[in-house]
Protein backbone atom coordinates (compact mmCIF):
# COMPACT_ATOMS: atom_id res chain seq x y z
CA UNK A 1 0.00 0.00 0.00
CA UNK A 2 1.56 3.48 -0.66
CA UNK A 3 0.87 6.83 0.61
CA UNK A 4 2.25 10.24 0.07
CA UNK A 5 2.46 13.33 2.27
CA UNK A 6 3.78 16.77 1.69
CA UNK A 7 4.17 19.45 3.65
CA UNK A 8 6.46 22.42 5.71
CA UNK A 9 7.34 23.43 8.83
CA UNK A 10 9.03 27.09 10.23
CA UNK A 11 11.64 26.14 12.26
CA UNK A 12 12.70 28.78 14.87
CA UNK A 13 16.77 28.59 14.40
CA UNK A 14 18.59 29.72 11.10
CA UNK A 15 19.65 27.32 8.14
CA UNK A 16 22.80 26.40 9.24
CA UNK A 17 21.63 25.27 12.42
CA UNK A 18 18.44 23.25 11.33
CA UNK A 19 21.18 21.37 8.62
CA UNK A 20 23.26 20.54 11.65
CA UNK A 21 20.81 19.21 14.17
CA UNK A 22 19.04 17.59 10.97
CA UNK A 23 22.30 15.72 10.36
CA UNK A 24 23.26 14.90 14.54
CA UNK A 25 21.70 10.85 14.89
CA UNK A 26 21.48 11.64 18.26
CA UNK A 27 18.99 14.31 17.60
CA UNK A 28 17.03 12.61 15.09
CA UNK A 29 16.89 9.38 17.45
CA UNK A 30 15.16 11.76 20.50
CA UNK A 31 13.04 13.07 17.48
CA UNK A 32 11.57 10.10 15.59
CA UNK A 33 9.22 8.72 17.99
CA UNK A 34 9.59 4.94 18.78
CA UNK A 35 13.36 5.15 17.79
CA UNK A 36 15.87 3.04 20.30
CA UNK A 37 18.84 3.14 17.76
CA UNK A 38 20.02 5.41 14.99
CA UNK A 39 23.45 4.99 14.71
CA UNK A 40 25.86 5.97 11.78
CA UNK A 41 27.01 3.06 9.87
CA UNK A 42 29.21 5.05 6.66
CA UNK A 43 29.09 9.10 5.56
CA UNK A 44 25.61 8.81 4.48
CA UNK A 45 23.98 5.43 6.21
CA UNK A 46 22.52 4.67 9.44
CA UNK A 47 21.18 1.87 11.11
CA UNK A 48 17.85 2.33 13.26
CA UNK A 49 15.15 0.60 15.24
CA UNK A 50 11.94 2.11 15.76
CA UNK A 51 8.66 0.94 17.64
CA UNK A 52 5.58 1.26 15.94
CA UNK A 53 2.20 1.02 16.65
CA UNK A 54 -0.57 0.82 14.08
CA UNK A 55 -3.64 0.22 15.76
CA UNK A 56 -3.89 -3.41 17.11
CA UNK A 57 -0.52 -3.87 15.58
CA UNK A 58 2.67 -2.54 17.49
CA UNK A 59 6.08 -3.98 15.74
CA UNK A 60 10.36 -3.00 16.04
CA UNK A 61 11.30 -1.83 12.70
CA UNK A 62 14.67 -2.56 12.24
CA UNK A 63 16.61 -1.20 9.27
CA UNK A 64 18.64 1.09 6.53
CA UNK A 65 18.26 4.78 5.91
CA UNK A 66 20.46 6.75 3.32
CA UNK A 67 21.20 9.98 2.48
CA UNK A 68 21.55 10.86 -0.87
CA UNK A 69 21.89 14.02 -3.14
CA UNK A 70 23.07 16.11 -0.55
CA UNK A 71 23.33 20.02 -0.61
CA UNK A 72 24.41 21.55 2.50
CA UNK A 73 22.76 23.45 3.96
CA UNK A 74 19.35 23.29 1.63
CA UNK A 75 18.74 19.85 1.41
CA UNK A 76 18.72 16.04 0.64
CA UNK A 77 16.76 13.13 -0.11
CA UNK A 78 16.66 10.03 2.89
CA UNK A 79 15.66 6.50 1.68
CA UNK A 80 15.25 3.96 3.99
CA UNK A 81 13.67 0.31 4.36
CA UNK A 82 12.93 -1.82 6.85
CA UNK A 83 11.40 -4.67 8.26
CA UNK A 84 8.70 -5.35 11.54
CA UNK A 85 8.59 -9.33 11.39
CA UNK A 86 5.32 -10.13 11.20
CA UNK A 87 3.83 -7.46 10.71
CA UNK A 88 5.41 -6.68 6.91
CA UNK A 89 7.70 -3.85 6.18
CA UNK A 90 7.63 -0.36 5.58
CA UNK A 91 10.14 0.76 2.95
CA UNK A 92 10.05 4.89 1.19
CA UNK A 93 11.99 8.63 0.89
CA UNK A 94 11.33 12.13 0.99
CA UNK A 95 12.95 14.80 -0.19
CA UNK A 96 13.78 17.93 2.59
CA UNK A 97 14.47 21.19 1.75
CA UNK A 98 15.56 24.07 4.06
CA UNK A 99 15.17 27.67 3.20
CA UNK A 100 15.84 30.82 5.20
CA UNK A 101 13.04 32.96 5.92
CA UNK A 102 12.92 36.70 7.75
CA UNK A 103 13.17 36.67 10.87
CA UNK A 104 16.46 34.24 11.31
CA UNK A 105 14.10 31.25 11.03
CA UNK A 106 14.30 28.58 8.52
CA UNK A 107 10.94 26.69 6.17
CA UNK A 108 11.73 23.39 5.62
CA UNK A 109 9.27 21.16 3.76
CA UNK A 110 9.47 17.35 2.78
CA UNK A 111 7.88 15.49 0.16
CA UNK A 112 7.09 11.87 1.55
CA UNK A 113 6.98 8.81 -0.30
CA UNK A 114 6.19 5.73 1.12
CA UNK A 115 4.50 1.79 0.58
CA UNK A 116 4.34 -0.76 3.84
CA UNK A 117 2.84 -4.28 3.01
CA UNK A 118 2.00 -7.33 5.54
CA UNK A 119 -0.06 -7.45 8.22
CA UNK A 120 0.16 -3.65 8.89
CA UNK A 121 -0.84 -2.76 5.43
CA UNK A 122 -4.68 -4.47 5.98
CA UNK A 123 -5.37 -2.18 8.12
CA UNK A 124 -6.49 0.42 5.41
CA UNK A 125 -5.44 3.53 4.48
CA UNK A 126 -7.49 5.80 6.36
CA UNK A 127 -5.87 4.66 9.88
CA UNK A 128 -2.22 3.86 8.37
CA UNK A 129 -2.07 8.00 6.84
CA UNK A 130 -3.30 8.64 10.49
CA UNK A 131 -0.93 7.24 12.26
CA UNK A 132 1.23 8.52 9.47
CA UNK A 133 0.20 12.50 10.62
CA UNK A 134 0.83 11.24 13.87
CA UNK A 135 3.97 10.58 13.74
CA UNK A 136 5.17 13.26 11.99
CA UNK A 137 3.67 15.70 13.52
CA UNK A 138 5.44 14.49 16.89
CA UNK A 139 8.75 14.75 15.04
CA UNK A 140 8.40 17.93 14.05
CA UNK A 141 7.18 19.21 17.40
CA UNK A 142 10.10 17.48 19.00
CA UNK A 143 12.53 18.90 16.21
CA UNK A 144 11.56 22.56 16.16
CA UNK A 145 12.43 22.18 20.37
CA UNK A 146 15.90 20.81 19.30
CA UNK A 147 16.42 23.48 17.26
CA UNK A 148 15.93 25.99 19.83
CA UNK A 149 18.15 24.51 22.22
CA UNK A 150 15.21 23.10 24.29
CA UNK A 151 15.63 20.34 26.53
CA UNK A 152 16.23 17.40 24.94
CA UNK A 153 13.02 15.28 25.10
CA UNK A 154 12.37 12.01 27.24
Amino acid sequence: MAMTMTGEVVLPADQQTVWEKLNDPEVLKRCIPGCDVLEKTADNELQASAKIAVGPVKATFKGKVTLSDIDPPNGYRISGEGQGGVAGFAKGGAVVRLEPVEGGQTRMTYDVDASVGGKIAQLGGRLINGVAKKYADGFFDTFAKEVQGGPPAA
